[in-house]
């Protein structure tokens, strides 16, 4: 399955538990070895929601919230689900062509994101080569967001890592690079934590559009436009966001478990 081209394989561990670890969510992910994603997901049972869901980005690393595959939940289940992750509850409902999810309150305590130490996660006061201040925002996972004047002179490969594994970031970071291209609406490029460059991250749309929100640089709607296309986020202060956006069924297959 993919959410703007942000790809998935799928595991229905529904009837059966699975037994995941790093290095097998690693082998399954490989392009070349493999069968191939930028992250592995996990669909089993739960005892306070419709089904759990598990999230291991491509280097098997697991990791508490995804956005574009929460979209995906609702179509692989065939119905609206509730969905238990370790980032908490998340509710999605199928739209035509995707699915709404309420992706729960942003967090914005510098504790929180994590950070090494307190400072301002609105204007932080860290930076880094020509990048301008960021702001930080937790979703679930850890993002940071630079609001750039041209995303095209960025240099994705060299600075994404580069932040990603900063100290400052004690459980590493997503990297979102964003754009403001027009009225409530974002350009966006994400380095995502464990995977590097995707087409498409929702919770990074969803950190960027919170924070553009709070530093008043539009109030929402947001159509944040990634490379695999556009995702709505709606937010308020004190709210929940709200993500609004496609997920596609690609095919099902079946694998030699052995050979993970």
């Amino acid at each position: 399955m993919h959410g703007l081209g942000n790809d998935f394989v799928v595991i229905d561990a529904r009837e059966g538990a699975v037994d995941m670890t790093e290095a097998r969510a690693r082998a399954i992910a490989d392009r070349h070895a493999g069968i191939g994603c930028d992250q592995l997901i996990v669909i089993g049972q739960s005892d306070d929601a419709d089904v759990s869901m598990q999230i291991f980005n491509a280097d098997g690393s697991e990791v508490e919230a995804c956005g574009n595959a929460t979209r995906c939940v609702p179509l692989f289940v065939g119905r609206d689900v509730l969905i238990r992750t370790k980032a908490g509850l998340l509710d999605a409902k199928s739209v035509d062509g995707g699915a709404s999810v309420d992706m729960g309150a942003p967090r914005f305590d510098w504790d929180a994101i994590p950070l090494a130490y307190p400072m301002d996660t609105l204007t932080m006061g860290a930076s880094w080569e020509d990048l301008p201040t960021p702001a930080a925002v937790n979703v679930g996972n850890p993002h940071v967001i630079f609001f750039v004047d041209d995303l095209d002179t960025v240099n994705f490969d060299r600075l994404g890592p580069l932040i990603e594994h900063d100290p400052l970031f004690p459980a590493r970071v997503n990297v979102n690079f964003a754009q403001v291209i027009g009225d409530n609406h974002i350009r966006l490029v994400v380095w995502e934590r464990g995977a590097g460059l995707t087409r498409a991250c929702g919770t990074g749309a969803c950190a960027t559009a919170v924070a553009a929100i709070r530093r008043k640089l539009m109030t929402g709607p947001v159509t944040v436009s990634l490379p695999g296309g556009d995702l709505v986020i709606a937010w308020a202060p004190g709210g929940a966001i709200r993500m609004t956006g496609p997920a596609t069924h690609v095919f099902d297959g079946e694998a030699d478990w052995s050979r993970f």
